[in-house]
């Protein structure tokens, strides 16, 4: 795979923090974009990443993780629309959750076990992405961040600043080392 590892953009940066705008134009750009994209994203070790967090307010993200069942998948998405399930068929995963953009710290985020966006791949063409597990996880976790949103904003104010404090004090600590 081609793409070269762009710097991950960290809370704070404005672009995290507002809506991304939709992609319109399907060309080289977009498809050099995502590569790019997976490069970073497998340099931080991550398992999905939005364009946002390497500074481009474009509603795409990428991914690589697996399922409940251990199936690996991997891919990309264009203007993604999520979609969960009803409440009455919901059953909530409360398990730990985390973000490059957030490096570090990590705090226990209930979110739906199943989930599933459309959109369109690179070239265009609809798609659709259904997950359960951590690819549910993740599928929810990189929509908010195009939505403006990191997940430290669905916590309790109390959990929030804990991840938020424990970022600083290890981005204190790596800056004096």
């Amino acid at each position: 795979m081609a793409g070269r590892a762009r710097p991950i953009t960290l809370v704070g940066t404005p672009v995290l923090h507002q809506p991304c705008r939709p992609v319109e134009d399907f060309g080289a750009t977009l498809r050099e974009l995502t590569d790019d994209m997976f490069a970073s994203m497998y340099e931080a070790e991550g398992v999905g990443l939005a364009a946002n967090q390497i500074g481009v307010d474009l509603r795409v993200f990428v991914y690589d993780c697996p399922d409940a069942d251990g199936e690996r998948h991997k891919g990309a998405v264009v203007n993604p629309v999520l979609e969960l399930p009803d409440l009455e068929d919901r059953r909530l995963d409360d398990d730990e959750e985390g973000c490059l953009s957030v490096p570090g710290p990590h705090a226990r985020l209930a979110r739906p076990d199943r989930a599933a966006v459309h959109g369109f791949d690179v070239e265009g063409a609809a798609i659709r992405v259904e997950g359960t597990g951590l690819l549910a996880r993740c599928l929810q976790h990189e929509t908010d961040h195009l939505e403006g949103k990191l997940y430290i904003d669905r916590l309790s104010a109390r959990a929030r600043k804990k991840v938020l404090k424990e970022f600083e004090a290890l981005r204190a600590e790596s800056a004096a080392g």
